[in-house]
């Protein structure tokens, strides 16, 4: 294994230590990656000679979403009156844009439907009355939550793109997994933590495979990393 494989992207660390076992999060850059790949084999190209027994391959949603279309222009998208209305209302975070500008909300309000995200909105009022916060997007579900903005940092061109949840995460990371020869997860991380959308195999549990991750160790920004080995220590 060469020395550049367990290095950590900048600001991040290599090791994560969970319920006493210590785990290295090992980047993996490759290309960047678009609609014109086929993502089985970018993840052979570029990790399957890395791996080792015992590995998990995670791979961000992001960028699998990218080979699969579920990328749009921020110009091809024209958002209706209600959700410029809507986006107006969301509370912004550190984690990213979200359904905050008129664009993201309206792909929302296509993804998840109307009556959901207005559902979703109403509760998000009177969790806010409640003094609960989250309520949004616990209605409006992982497609409304996995929606990515245009954010500051972000690779071109898809710092002009409005990136969507991956099409069938669970039967795509089952896909991968049998084209690398090793598990895979798809994963939303951020610097406020991991959701698994999609994992191969049973063990460890999406709950474990949160709390390996929750730092975000591919980083946010232009490192060209979108895909890590979990490998413990």
């Amino acid at each position: 294994m060469s020395e550049e494989l367990h290095s950590a992207n900048p600001g991040k660390e290599l090791i994560r230590t969970v319920d006493g076992v210590d785990y290295q999060r090992i980047p993996v850059k490759t290309h960047l990656i678009t609609n014109k790949d086929d993502y089985a084999d970018v993840v052979v190209k570029y990790a399957k000679d890395k791996m080792q027994d015992g590995d998990i391959l995670f791979c961000s949603e992001k960028s699998v979403a990218c080979t699969q279309n579920r990328a749009i222009p921020m110009e091809d998208i024209k958002p209706r009156k209600l959700a410029v209305t809507l986006s107006r209302y969301v509370t912004k975070t550190p984690a990213g844009i979200g359904l905050g500008i008129p664009e993201t909300m309206e792909m929302a309000l296509q993804e998840c439907g109307t009556p959901r995200i207005l559902f979703a909105a109403f509760c998000s009022v009177v969790g806010k009355i409640l003094g609960k916060k989250g309520w949004f997007y616990t209605v409006a579900g992982p497609k409304a939550r996995g929606i990515d903005g245009p954010t500051e940092g972000t690779i071109p061109p898809y710092d002009h793109y409005v990136v969507l949840t991956p099409d069938d995460p669970m039967g795509t990371a089952k896909r991968l997994a049998r084209a690398l020869g090793h598990p895979v997860a798809i994963v939303d991380i951020n610097d406020l933590g991991a959701n698994i959308l999609g994992f191969s195999q049973q063990q460890p549990t999406l709950d474990q495979l949160a709390k390996i991750l929750g730092d975000n160790p591919l980083g946010q920004s232009s490192e060209c990393t979108p895909m890590g080995i979990i490998r413990k220590a």
